[in-house]
């Protein structure tokens, strides 16, 4: 039951997410993963899967990661906690950044444009 209500607190938190263009409500790490996405991760999940469900590209390390033959919409989610933060970027390498995604929030997104992902440190922590 938890899972349930909880994928259905997901899908509403990035749904408002996308409507309002900006971060979306705060939800604390938990000691089950988020729509399979681990805690501490974030997630890309494959193409059109609405809900996300089962991630295709799961990232742990700080700092830009390049993406592959990502296209069309997906589910991008931030199980990062600490306040750590993540962001989609038109650029390879982590250039061209567009706003950040906070912890416990996610984004339904065109990936066509987007060369890269990049996971930030929390606020206050060296990198």
């Amino acid at each position: 039951m938890r899972k349930t209500m909880r994928g259905a607190a997901a899908f509403a938190t990035a749904a408002a997410a996308v409507l309002a263009m900006s971060g979306a409500a705060h939800a604390e790490p938990a000691a089950d993963p988020w729509a399979g996405c681990p805690d501490g991760a974030v997630c890309v999940y494959p193409q059109n899967q609405n809900p996300a469900q089962s991630p295709s590209l799961v990232l742990y390390s700080y700092g830009p990661h390049n993406l592959r033959n990502q296209v069309g919409w997906h589910w991008v989610l931030n199980n990062q906690y600490g306040g750590a933060t993540a962001s989609l970027c038109t650029g390879y390498n982590g250039t061209g950044c567009g706003d950040r995604i906070a912890e416990g929030t996610g984004v339904y997104a065109d990936l066509t444009p987007i060369n890269s992902i990049t996971l930030y440190r929390p606020w206050g922590r060296r990198p």
